[in-house]
């Protein structure tokens, strides 16, 4: 099976020693994405800012690996606190309202003080 791997430039993946995303054979993994700035700026302070942040970024990773977010299939939501839900939802449905990917919320502890909301999705290349 074909396997290569995509990187975004961040700090974060060099230290940790990871890939933004995978592509195996047609399946697309893209990383855990935090809302990452450019030179390490303060993200945007509110959740929904935050995740269309992080979807910019996995966007990006899927355009490098062949696809788009018409490609997803499986979302997962992280966020800090449970009243975020509405707003990282309000988000994730103007990303993928047509698309409409499993998708899991789950509430967690993140890396940085400054995330609110941390996605992950998994995506199909297209035949």
């Amino acid at each position: 099976m074909e396997r290569r791997a995509i990187g975004s430039g961040s700090a974060w993946e060099e230290r940790g020693g990871y890939s933004r995303a995978v592509v195996a054979g047609r399946h697309v993994f893209v990383a855990g994405t935090a809302p990452i700035m450019p030179g390490d700026a303060d993200p945007p302070p509110d959740p929904y800012g935050q995740t269309r942040r992080c979807l910019e970024i996995v966007e990006a990773a899927l355009r490098e690996a062949g696809c788009g977010l018409e490609h997803v299939v499986r979302t997962r939501l992280l966020m800090t606190d449970p009243s975020f839900a509405p707003e990282v939802l309000r988000a994730h449905g103007e990303a993928f309202r047509d698309v409409r990917p499993v998708c899991t919320g789950v509430v967690v502890g993140l890396l940085d003080p400054r995330w609110l909301v941390e996605v992950e999705v998994d995506a199909i290349l297209p035949e």
